[in-house]
C-alpha cells in the first residue's frame, strides 16, 4: 500500500531531522506578590535521545519495505 510507504518515509525523515534540529523549551518561574509579578525566563534547547531517533528511522525503513513489497 501507498500508505505504509509514505509513512515509512516520513518516519525517516523525522529521524534524521530529530538528529539534528534541537527542540526550544521555555520555562517561566515566578512569584506573585499583590498585584505584582516577579518573574524569570529561561530558555534552551534539547536534542530527542539517539536512541529514539534510530527506531524512528529504523521503523521508518521497515515500513517503506512493507510498503513497496504489497505493490508488487
Amino acid at each position: 500500500m501507498k500508505v505504509l510507504l509514505y509513512a515509512g518515509l516520513l518516519l525517516v525523515v523525522l529521524g534524521v531531522a530529530s538528529l539534528v534540529v534541537p527542540i526550544p523549551h521555555t520555562e517561566t518561574e515566578g512569584i506573585k506578590v499583590g498585584s505584582a509579578n516577579f518573574g524569570v525566563q529561561t530558555s534552551h534547547s534539547e536534542r530527542v535521545s539517539p536512541v529514539i531517533s534510530v527506531v524512528l528511522i529504523a521503523g521508518g525503513i521497515a515500513l517503506s519495505i512493507a510498503g513497496s513489497r504489497s505493490r508488487n
